[in-house]
């Protein structure tokens, strides 16, 4: 299991954070996410087949990309 947090500086509300939470949920092995649009800050669990560089990528898609 791989756990990662890390900043989105373009969270603004909550709903960005649920749609960062659905869109990274449906990705296969993602077990577990938590955005907090107070702190802009993300964390993700996840076991394989997921990996960084896919949820890296994901964000990326849907214009929330990490620093």
């Amino acid at each position: 299991m791989n756990t990662k947090t890390f900043r989105i500086p373009n969270i603004g509300c909550d709903g960005c954070a649920r749609t960062i939470q659905n869109e990274l949920k449906d990705l296969p092995g993602v077990t577990s996410v938590q955005a907090d649009p107070a702190t802009k800050m993300v964390t993700v669990t996840w076991d394989e087949p997921a990996r960084w560089d896919a949820i890296r990528e994901k964000l990326i898609a849907i214009h929330y990309p990490p620093e």
